[in-house]
């Protein structure tokens, strides 16, 4: 099962400079080895056939020729192997000299891309002996190799037959540092896969700049990057090369070598993912609508391989939404709630309200609320008095929470009020004739609902707005009573997954000090519950992870499907990988069966939601990135998880 993924390697090898026959045995050690791994692609440095420091060398025709030899007896040598390999050498056509990246599988040569940019500024051994390749269109478009007529150019996508997402285009070194760079007009005729192969000579503080010039390359083009990097054996006579190799899909780093090391560095591109994310965004014409010019001159090269399964070997993270590094995890919460207190703060103001009105039940959701309103409050010179933080008890309310909540309100110097719910409840229970011993859905959402109708009122009564405290996930899952917490006049968690308000509500905590970062930190540990169901001796009895399941997997389930639309195998096999040794790959499809089969049918809740923030690349409001009917049918999904 492959699932898009195709396995890719970038390969240093140990040269010794002009020694053709010592490269190629080297080259192809590691060919062989990125094969055993299941590699479908291996791309080595450039000038790798002769090394890239020959210098005056490179006009020697015996060293031209022996380059030639090298190139012929690595196709002959890799004949019966599927993986595609693209290597540096330098090649002879009539006057010219060109710097050349050679294509070639199953002893087959499938194209040559010539290097197209030699700046004023290259090295002096580089601008003094090679010709720069024709622009794309240029003429020659073939040149005959030994008795082949091959295809010549920087115009060459490289395409497979068995997996069309995976269609290749090749630069050389400093095509990726110009600003005209020749992947812009590859990646718009809808190469997926860059490969670069380089000889970047390390200098001070270069391996960084590298670093973010590939990183944000692959990001602007929606593209896997593998950059390919000469290393040991180059001559220093006036230059070090480090090897620097690195894989890049999207903007995020899949693989990186060590500096000053030899050998494969590998991993596994989602090409799937990437043509997702171009039809996301619509912004690359791709085959079916190329505009003219460049893009459209791009020739396509067609060859074929057999995929096996792959044991992925690429990172991936169970928790999507939340970084990984506690520095990063920190700029993204004051980020995120910088956010959240923007949209409030605008709202506040354009509506003239100086109040506002909150449930505060000593849970996650409406702590993160509330820690945001008193934020916007702030920013906005408005009186704290002029936020109500209402603690409503009821059925299921346990000390916990509800002294959480008071100590939290009376903390930020605000408002607190305290209204039972318990004698409307039963009241409202006698007026529609339900059993109170009944606790179903009915006596559970009357409690909600009920809540919600206090705090409308409330605001009436202040002028006021009723804050919601509903996030992300239990929007994903309809786990909102309608017409209950499902509304308020402004939700300012509405983009916010559960596993990130968590970490949100923590990192207030970390910020704070005294019984404030007690109480937060107390917060974060107490489990998740609507707390509409009678404690038991004392405890909180109804645990939402219990009923829907764990958040941590709903949410990664989220990521998947509504960032990426990844098939529910697809998303099973990304779950087990991320989650193994947590939990049984039959845990993990039960639990995204629920999920599917929630989030199909409660869109209805989300397509009549309160204004709210978007915060993230993932959102569910019906006027901003998702857009559902409510009446969809989930067969399909359910029909692909079953049969998987």
């Amino acid at each position: 099962m492959q699932d898009g993924f195709i396995r890719v390697a970038a390969a240093t090898p140990a040269i010794k400079v002009a020694d053709c026959g010592y490269n190629r045995d080297q080259i192809l050690d590691l060919i062989q080895k990125a094969n055993q791994e299941k590699a479908r692609l291996v791309i080595f440095p450039e000038l790798c056939l002769t090394g890239y420091t020959c210098s005056d060398l490179f006009l020697s025709r015996v060293l031209l020729h022996g380059a030639r030899q090298a190139l012929l007896d690595l196709m002959a040598a890799t004949a019966e192997l599927d993986l595609v390999c693209v290597v540096g050498l330098p090649l002879a056509e009539g006057s010219a000299l060109y710097n050349i990246a050679a294509v070639f599988q199953k002893g087959r040569l499938l194209g040559l891309v010539p290097k197209r940019h030699i700046p004023n500024y290259a090295e002096f051994y580089e601008g003094r002996h090679f010709t720069p390749g024709p622009a794309v269109g240029g003429l020659p478009d073939h040149i005959l190799f030994n008795g082949q007529v091959v295809p010549f150019g920087s115009d060459l996508l490289f395409t497979c037959r068995e997996q069309p997402d995976f269609r290749l285009a090749l630069e050389i070194c400093e095509d990726l540092w110009v600003p005209d760079s020749p992947s812009l007009d590859s990646a718009a005729a809808g190469a997926t896969i860059i490969g670069n192969l380089s000889a970047s000579d390390e200098v001070i503080t270069k391996a960084a700049y590298r670093r973010l010039l590939v990183q944000s390359h692959s990001a602007r083009l929606i593209s896997a990057y593998i950059y390919t990097d000469a290393g040991e054996g180059e001559s220093t006579t006036d230059l070090v090369f480090a090897g620097h190799n690195l894989i890049y899909e999207n903007g995020r780093r899949l693989a990186e070598s060590t500096l000053f090391s030899t050998g494969l560095t590998m991993a596994d591109v989602d090409v799937q993912m990437l043509i997702q994310e171009r039809r996301r965004q619509n912004t690359y014409p791709g085959q079916t609508r190329r505009p003219s010019g460049a893009a459209a001159a791009f020739r396509e090269i067609p060859f074929s391989w057999q995929l096996e399964p792959l044991d992925l070997k690429r990172p991936v993270a169970p928790l999507p939404f939340v970084p990984a590094d506690r520095h990063d995890l920190a700029e993204r919460c004051e980020e995120i709630l910088t956010l959240q207190v923007q949209g409030l703060k605008k709202r506040l103001a354009h509506t003239g309200c100086r109040s506002a009105v909150i449930g505060l039940s000593g849970g996650l959701d409406s702590t993160l609320a509330f820690m945001v309103t008193v934020r916007a409050f702030d920013a906005l010179a408005l009186d704290r008095r002029g936020i109500t933080a209402v603690t409503m008890p009821g059925f299921g309310t346990t000390d916990r929470t509800y002294r959480n909540a008071l100590t939290l309100a009376d903390s930020q110097g605000v408002t607190t009020r305290e209204i039972s719910i318990s004698q409307a409840v039963m009241g409202h229970f006698a007026d529609i004739g339900h059993d109170p011993a009944v606790q179903d859905v009915t006596y559970e959402n009357a409690q909600a609902r009920e809540r919600t109708q206090i705090l409308m009122d409330l605001a009436n009564q202040t002028c006021g707005l009723v804050i919601g405290t509903g996030d992300l996930s239990e929007l994903a899952l309809g786990w909102a009573t309608y017409n209950g917490d499902h509304m308020s006049m402004y939700g300012v968690n509405c983009s916010v997954p559960k596993t990130l308000v968590r970490h949100l509500v923590r990192y207030a905590a970390e910020q704070s000090a005294g019984d404030l970062r007690r109480i937060l930190l107390d917060i974060v540990d107490t489990p998740v519950s609507p707390e509409l169901l009678p404690p038991q001796d004392g405890q909180i009895a109804q645990k939402t992870e219990h009923i829907v399941g764990p958040y941590e997997l709903h949410d990664f389930y989220l990521y998947y499907l509504v960032r990426y639309g990844f098939e529910p195998r697809k998303i099973l096999r990304l779950a087990c990988y991320a989650f193994s040794g947590q939990y049984q790959p039959d845990e993990i499809r039960h639990w995204l069966t629920i999920f599917l089969r929630r989030f199909f049918a409660q869109q209805f809740k989300r397509s009549c939601l309160p204004d709210g923030p978007k915060i993230g690349s993932v959102t569910l409001s019906p006027r901003g990135d998702w857009r559902m009917p409510s009446d969809a049918v989930v067969t399909l999904w359910l029909d692909q998880l079953q049969k998987d």
